[in-house]
């Protein structure tokens, strides 16, 4: 919306085509959040509370680890992507800005999707809510400031959404790393791939539904452009 009216129609186009790109990456949040707060919901049903929480952490680590590995990656083929995807040279420059300040903030945005799930399985809901709001509101006032009043254009609108998802994927990291009243809480865990393959396994189904979403969009982009253009 704030760019659509306040930016114009070439960079709104530019955030469309780069965005699912963007969503496959940080769909690996919804499939280690889904997949593995069924684990450690399990765990902790079987009355094993330590084991639970060396599930959570270690899910969480590995989370940020794919996250960086993402991240990097990214930003490596964020040009020749937006190109591939249907950026010309107007909106190229677009995508690559707006792009790389998203990628930036990755793996907030993926702690953001894992979290969610967990603040469940530890029985903090609300919280989850709580979370989710703020970083929406951060979002929508952030936009309103950058793009509508100070005019930043895509940059503003990129640096708003990577701000709301730091407080989104952040807070609830500082909640879990700190003493809280939840059942579970971040601490030292060892590499078991056993356990996050099972994780993978069991949110799968979350992870295809959120790359399908995208893939989709993506056709649905190529279509646009062709028959009625930016």
């Amino acid at each position: 919306v704030f760019v659509s009216n306040f930016v114009g129609s070439e960079p709104f186009a530019a955030i469309n085509l780069i965005m699912p790109f963007l969503m496959i990456l940080g769909a690996v949040g919804f499939m280690l959040g889904t997949g593995g707060s069924a684990l450690v919901a399990y765990t902790l049903g079987a009355g094993d509370e330590k084991r639970a929480n060396e599930i959570f952490s270690l899910l969480i680590y590995v989370l940020i680890g794919l996250g960086l590995f993402f991240t990097v990656a990214g930003l490596i083929f964020l040009e020749p992507v937006s190109r591939l995807l249907g950026a010309d040279e107007v909106m190229l420059p677009y995508c690559v800005a707006y792009g790389r300040i998203i990628l930036l903030a990755l793996v907030p945005f993926m702690l953001l999707n894992v979290f969610q799930s967990f603040l469940i399985a530890a029985e903090k809901p609300k919280l989850g809510l709580a979370f989710t709001v703020a970083a929406g509101f951060t979002n929508i006032i952030l936009d309103a400031v950058f793009v509508g009043i100070l005019k930043t254009g895509t940059f503003g609108a990129a640096l708003a959404t990577g701000i709301s998802q730091c407080v989104g994927g952040v807070l609830p990291m500082i909640y879990f790393s700190a003493p809280n009243k939840s059942l579970l809480k971040l601490e030292k865990a060892k590499l078991e791939m056993s356990t996050v393959l099972k994780a993978c396994g069991n949110g799968s189904s979350e992870l295809m539904s959120n790359i399908s979403i995208s893939v989709v969009s993506i056709i649905y982009n190529f279509q646009l452009l062709k028959y009625i253009g930016e």
